[in-house]
């Protein structure tokens, strides 16, 4: 029987457009075979959704109030790990960040804070990651600075974890998002064998549609992952990851990284910080477990990539912080004040920027931390000194703010 090219395009789900709508890949066809990759630093964005408590992760033991404020959660000085500023110090789970503190790799900058003062996870995480308060911009602040850069490779912006990009990267710009690279691969491939990519190139091939675009350049992404995953299947340099997602991510992510693909910006999700119970009794328990997950991972990730790791930036970013009293089920409810991690080159590391506030009563927010240092200054001082933006189009990313120097990079 008689096949023709619609038919079978629709018998193995994947008609014109459907490869531009499929969630593993969306573009535009604005990529042309001429693009210029991006070589610059990697930005990666790691989420933490759910209400990070900032005041567990660098706790400052040097506030007297904190202590009163928890006193059954609270990290002891004795327990925390040392940052070289009496006021701070680092939770236990930590450790395995310790010797990238010490070398000037990672930094912390307290007491930051957004706009949004709801409390509310939808709200205040929408807000987050439109970064444009007070207008109608429905884009992500990502998808914004991927337009200043221009159109790339189709793996200058990547989620991983999810096939579906994060409000940060939401808007016309080209995403790539998949579980892993392990399982990026073409829906219904399987069933019909290894010729499948190369049939789907010839019925694409001198057709004219809107959708041939976009279909070749996602052919090209499925072969450029697999020759990537086949070629750079382990961890290098004893670099050993947490079982779990995270760790699994940030291991893709530095396959990436070697892979020379063109990365401009990674956005990785990891959730379950809303610990309004059982949060762990001095510097146990929950967080205890959580954050020693994440401090696996990127210490793994840093040690994977060696000397490249110099041209990594991470920074963690979380809808809104906790209160500063613990509640009556060892846990903390929703606040504001947040603290912000960054892990790679180009810092002033070894430190804990931003204006602290202190704990005392009058200084609190409405019982939150007060946010002293808007969170989109960090990041202009990230897009200007390590994304090479000018200042003026890092600003022009969030509307309406006049950026405030921070001295997290150098």
């Amino acid at each position: 029987m008689t096949v023709s090219r619609r038919c079978f395009l629709q018998g193995v789900g994947v008609a014109a457009g459907a490869v531009m709508a499929s969630p593993l890949l969306s573009v535009r066809a604005s990529y042309a075979d001429t693009t210029v990759p991006y070589t610059g630093p990697v930005m990666v964005v790691l989420s933490l959704r759910g209400g990070f408590d900032g005041l567990s992760v660098v706790p400052p033991i040097g506030d007297p109030d904190y202590a009163v404020a928890r006193p059954t959660i609270a990290i002891p000085a004795s327990r925390a790990l040392s940052t070289g500023d009496r006021r701070f110090g680092l939770h236990p789970a930590l450790a395995p960040l310790k010797p990238l503190w010490e070398s000037g790799q990672m930094a912390a900058v307290h007491a930051v804070g957004t706009p949004d003062l709801s409390r509310s996870h939808f709200q205040a995480t929408e807000e987050l990651e439109r970064a444009a308060p007070g207008t109608s911009l429905r884009t992500g602040w990502l998808d914004r600075v991927l337009r200043i850069a221009g159109s790339g490779t189709p793996f200058q912006a990547v989620q991983l974890g999810d096939t579906a990009p994060s409000g940060l990267l939401a808007g016309p710009e080209p995403v790539l998002a998949a579980d892993s690279l392990d399982a990026f691969s073409l829906s219904g491939s399987s069933w019909i064998g290894p010729r499948f990519a190369t049939t789907l190139r010839a019925l694409h091939h001198d057709v004219t549609s809107p959708a041939i675009a976009p279909a070749t350049i996602t052919l090209d992404a499925l072969d450029t992952v697999a020759a990537l995953v086949a070629a750079d299947r382990t961890p290098k340099n004893g670099a050993v990851y947490p079982t779990g997602g995270l760790g699994d991510a940030m291991a893709d992510v530095a396959r990436l990284v070697r892979g020379a693909s063109g990365l401009q910006a990674v956005s990785v999700d990891f959730g379950d910080w809303d610990m309004h119970t059982d949060l762990g009794a001095a510097g146990d328990g929950r967080m205890l477990t959580h954050l020693g997950e994440v401090a696996q991972s990127l210490a793994a990730f840093a040690q994977d990539l060696g000397s490249l790791f110099t041209n990594v930036t991470v920074v963690t970013l979380s809808e809104f912080g906790r209160r500063v009293q613990e509640n009556g089920s060892g846990g903390v409810d929703h606040g504001h004040g947040n603290v912000l991690l960054a892990l790679g080159g180009g810092l002033n590391g070894g430190l804990v920027h931003g204006t602290w506030p202190g704990l005392a009563a009058d200084k609190l927010d409405d019982g939150d931390l007060a946010g002293t240092t808007d969170y989109r200054d960090v990041l202009v001082e990230l897009l200007v000194k390590r994304q090479g933006l000018s200042t003026s189009a890092a600003a022009g990313v969030f509307p309406g703010l006049n950026p405030t120097a921070v001295g997290l990079f150098r």
